[in-house]
């Protein structure tokens, strides 16, 4: 991160040479020149350019304002504190399963109607016309989708879940909650999905959710924040971490109808910190969602929702049973799978035969109308063509129709070896495009498809329903690829609304998952990998554990200290030459020496800015009063992010003047000694939300510092560890060589 590397102040003349690398922008330089291989740059892929990445201070800052205001606070106070939690959880379920809503319904009746019109003209034998409205219309919902993201939000791109994953882990990607990226993603979304390109609405319902859970904590967009007292209280880092957790958890329900997955698949996939009242909050905001899709499907039962509007809204109930290019390039290569897309999804159901329709079924046989089973195409009355059903439907009709019990010879194996093999090309080419774009039905497509497959193999051997093997091999698919179990298992249970799948979809999930994690990482761990994202995972390597954190420290720059009582001058510098995010902060006698003092504390970067901003300094080196402190600053504008330093203009007379930091200063900082093992360390950096872990000695001689050294995010990765101690051999004993 930025902030590694952190240099004591000294009297040494700064390295001018080194100025240009951020990670080496050090204010002196030691005598013996070390190998500073431990940081690297902190850049990762974010929408279509490299962007610098900081971590979010998860970690509560217990200052003196801090502690006063808690101490000041009344029942009351805490009462609407608390209240507002609840009341913004209510309003992210509420808000995501109304736009949830008006996606499903958009998507239903303009794909919809676009396969009216294609099956009118089929009807007529007219199937070339046919061919130019359906690539036509595919084509046009594309290039919205594609302008959309790549003109206004390319950070809306994608599933946006790898992401919401690394926020929740502690990363902060830039433009991933703004309105522009929600206001894209809702649009492009629809576009896209629409357009029958293989990519589903899940993932982008999950970004949805944590947008709208952002915005709502901060007041709404950057530009244009409500600035209501009681609101101000949720602008900072771990609250909105506890908002986007139950957003990304109701985008899930929102997709899948499923409250308990919802809350699952947070814990599971996305959330690296938990605690049981941010569980009842989640599940609160899933109980919201649910409310208002079931109000939303007897709106629709009714007719009330158009033509269409019915199927993205109705369970798959078988209860019976990166290389970067310009913007020119990106959407041509958008309107290249679009084509590509359209023309298979058209042209390869004249390769399919005609089947019969079973006169002994009650549904109507066969249809060119809204959904079916039995799609007619190109063949005569009394048949239908299987492989049109497949293909000319929404994505959501089509697992629905493979998801089908007690339909033994509805689906050729032909057809369903064509219907896998075109989804496996087709995901493989779409996903990365720049539209928004979710896996999640992707992977059930084609896992079903195969599992069908096996059904119709297995039809003599056994008894179970080839529907069955389909919501299987989709779920076998799902876990093998992402890596989810218990919350991907509930998801099903509640998609299937079928209990008795239970015990063999844990069987599947639990195989599917074992066999992927012995062959590579799942997929969204592997995007966060291509991004660049600073992921740190859950398990440290067993290699870590024969590695110390003072090894670690060893190889950084000394750290940057500041006194209880600094100069300006001092913290100018210490700010102006480093993009170091916090400095340890030494009480004592003699802190230049080392001799007699004690560590304080730690200051972030951010208060020291708003310091300089609001010219806070003293005549005279002297501790403040109480009460001068509270008239200058109130904890909640020092939970805001305000690190921009470059519009500071401090005076000569200034720079001579004192600044009291004990007030400001977090008296708390977690400290590990200098021989913990790198494992430990990285469990406890993980599990609470830290962003920075100051290293002490075991021992404090006379005349050393009560700190060695600070640990970040990029000083814990295994690849940066590794890039640092090149002799390490990971393979054996885990030793330095």
């Amino acid at each position: 991160m930025a902030e590694d590397g952190n240099l004591h102040i000294g009297n040494s003349n700064y390295n001018r040479e080194e100025e240009a690398d951020p990670e080496n922008n050090t204010m002196n330089q030691p005598l013996l020149k070390r190998h500073r291989t431990l940081s690297s740059t902190p850049l990762a892929l974010v929408g279509t350019k490299v962007s610098h990445i900081e971590s979010l201070d998860y970690e509560i800052n217990e200052n003196d304002l801090f502690k006063h205001d808690w101490r000041s606070r009344s029942k009351a106070q805490v009462f609407q504190y608390i209240f507002a939690k609840w009341t913004l959880a209510c309003l992210v379920g509420l808000l995501t399963g109304l736009i949830a809503t008006l996606i499903n319904l958009a998507v239903e009746n303009i794909a919809g109607y676009k396969l009216l019109a294609v099956g009118y003209y089929i009807a007529q034998d007219r199937y070339l016309t046919g061919l130019l409205i359906f690539t036509g219309a595919n084509l046009g919902l594309t290039l919205v989708a594609t302008v959309l993201v790549v003109v206004f939000a390319p950070t809306a791109a994608g599933p946006g879940i790898p992401e919401i994953k690394a926020y929740l882990n502690g990363v902060d990607t830039p433009n991933m909650f703004g309105a522009t990226t929600m206001i894209v993603k809702i649009v492009g979304s629809i576009g896209a999905v629409a357009a029958g390109l293989d990519l589903g609405k899940e993932g982008p319902l999950v970004h949805i959710g944590s947008c709208i859970a952002s915005l709502l904590g901060q007041g709404g967009p950057d530009n244009h924040r409500i600035k209501w007292r009681w609101l101000r209280y949720f602008n900072n880092d771990r609250d909105r971490r506890d908002l986007i957790t139950c957003g990304s958890a109701s985008g899930v329900c929102a997709a899948f109808r499923s409250p308990v997955g919802g809350v699952l698949f947070a814990l599971e996939e996305v959330a690296t910190w938990w605690r049981s009242a941010l569980l009842w909050r989640t599940f609160f905001s899933t109980a919201v969602v649910v409310v208002v899709l079931r109000a939303f499907i007897e709106i629709c039962n009714s007719g009330k929702c158009g033509l269409f509007g019915k199927g993205g809204l109705i369970m798959f109930d078988v209860s019976h049973v990166e290389v970067r290019k310009g913007k020119i390039h990106k959407v041509l290569l958008s309107l290249s799978v679009s084509l590509f897309t359209s023309v298979c999804l058209y042209g390869l159901p004249f390769l399919a035969e005609c089947k019969p329709c079973n006169p002994s079924i009650d549904e109507a046989c066969p249809t060119n109308g809204r959904s079916g089973n039995f799609k007619q195409f190109n063949c005569p009355n009394g048949y239908y063509n299987d492989l049109a059903t497949l293909f000319l439907t929404t994505n959501d009709d089509a697992v629905r129709n493979v998801f089908s019990s007690n339909t033994p010879n509805e689906f050729g194996m032909v057809s369903l070896w064509i219907y896998f093999g075109l989804y496996c090309i087709l995901g493989l080419i779409t996903f990365g495009i720049a539209t928004p774009s979710g896996l999640f039905l992707p992977i059930i497509l084609m896992g079903s498809a195969y599992g069908r497959m096996l059904g119709t193999v297995m039809g003599s051997y056994t008894k179970i329903d080839q529907g069955l093997y389909a919501v299987l091999g989709a779920a076998s698919l799902m876990a093998g690829s992402m890596r989810m179990t218990v919350s991907l298992c509930v998801i099903f249970l509640e998609l299937t609304n079928n209990l008795l799948l239970l015990p063999i979809t844990m069987f599947v999930l639990l195989i599917a998952k074992t066999v992927g994690d012995s062959f590579n990482l799942s997929i969204y761990e592997i995007i966060l990998h291509l991004k660049g994202l600073p992921f740190l995972e859950a398990n440290p390597e067993p290699w870590m554990r024969n590695l110390t954190v003072g090894e670690l420290v060893d190889a950084k720059p000394p750290v940057i200290t500041l006194r209880g009582v600094e100069k300006v001058t001092n913290i100018v510098d210490a700010l102006r030459n480093t993009t170091h995010n916090a400095f340890p902060v030494l009480d004592g006698e003699d802190v230049d020496t080392g001799g007699g003092t004690e560590l304080h504390g730690l200051i972030l970067r951010a208060h020291l800015v708003k310091v300089l901003k609001k010219r806070w300094f003293l005549n005279e080196k002297r501790r403040t009063e109480e009460w001068e402190v509270r008239e200058k600053f109130t904890p909640v504008e020092l939970a805001e992010r305000e690190d921009n330093f470059d519009d500071v203009a401090i005076t000569s007379s200034e720079m001579q003047m004192y600044v009291d930091l004990h007030p400001l200063t977090n008296t708390t900082p977690y400290t590990v000694v200098q021989s913990m093992s790198v494992a430990k360390a990285l469990v406890l950096f993980r599990s609470v939300g830290l962003r920075h872990l100051l290293v002490v000695p075991k021992i404090q001689a006379s005349g050393m510092s009560p700190v060695i050294g600070i640990l970040t995010r990029q000083d814990l990765r295994a690849y940066n560890i590794l890039q640092a101690f090149p002799h390490l051999d990971k393979h054996k004993s885990g030793k330095l060589r």
